[in-house]
């Protein structure tokens, strides 16, 4: 039941290139940028992220990007990374743009062993019509566009088919975690965390306090350790790195 690990590198020793992974994290919060530094150190490419943004601020799976190393993302927002939308526009990045909730609830439904949902959420648009691009040509044209959707009508309104996401590894950032994987998430750096650790087929976890099985109260397990396989616990200097994306002040 221990699921320790002694290093981000060793936790990350076996994803291979072309891996499929689910990501937490949106913007700079709850972002694992451990792990996806030893993924970096390793050189792993070829690399298809789902993840509700891709870095900001040359962090986070920006890392990955700016190298070289994501062929594939499914995300919501790209926001103000302009390394994300140069490669997408000069076709070296294939991206499927999707409703936000519309994601949460992909890696929530793969997680829980649900094939396939409806919402109305994109119905009218190209989201359940087909057409968006999802990789641009060298010339500024359309390289491949995303298929149609099943649409269908319930008590009158229509609803269109989404599929739930399942990866093959999952990397996410806890506040507190135990030796059997149950999970802490720190306010708005819940976000997308639980959910990408569902959908992951092996989730790695890297966590700012490790404490013993039975010290977290299991009413306060925000994601229980079914769904999580190794634990990484981050030095000091490493859970206080946090950078804050835009500061505002109030007079």
């Amino acid at each position: 039941m221990d699921k320790v690990v002694a290093s981000a590198g060793e936790a990350v020793a076996d994803v291979p290139d072309g891996a499929s992974l689910a990501v937490g994290g949106f913007g700079l919060s709850g972002v694992p940028d451990v792990l996806i530094r030893a993924l970096h150190e390793r050189g792993v490419g070829g690399l298809s992220v789902v993840s509700n943004n891709c870095g900001a601020l040359e962090s986070g799976l920006a890392v990955l990007l700016a190298a070289g190393r994501i062929s594939r993302v499914t995300g919501s927002y790209i926001g103000a990374n302009k390394e994300f939308a140069r490669q997408y526009l000069a076709g070296e990045l294939e991206v499927e743009l999707i409703p936000q909730g519309t994601l949460a609830e992909r890696l929530r439904a793969g997680g829980a062993g649900i094939p396939a949902f409806y919402t109305p959420a994109g119905v009218g648009t190209q989201v359940a019509e087909g057409g968006l691009p999802w990789r641009h040509d060298r010339s500024g044209g359309v390289a491949l566009a995303s298929p149609a959707k099943e649409v269908r009508e319930f008590d009158g309104t229509e609803y269109v088919l989404e599929r739930g996401i399942r990866t093959d590894y999952a990397l996410v950032r806890a506040a507190r975690g135990d030796r059997h994987g149950n999970l802490v998430f720190n306010k708005s750096a819940r976000n997308f965390n639980p959910l990408a650790a569902m959908a992951g087929r092996v989730t790695l976890a890297e966590v700012e306090e490790l404490v013993e099985p039975g010290a977290i109260d299991p009413d306060a397990v925000h994601l229980p350790g079914i769904f999580v396989q190794r634990v990484v616990a981050l030095t000091p200097e490493q859970a206080a790195a946090k950078r804050i994306e835009r500061r505002t002040v109030s007079g």
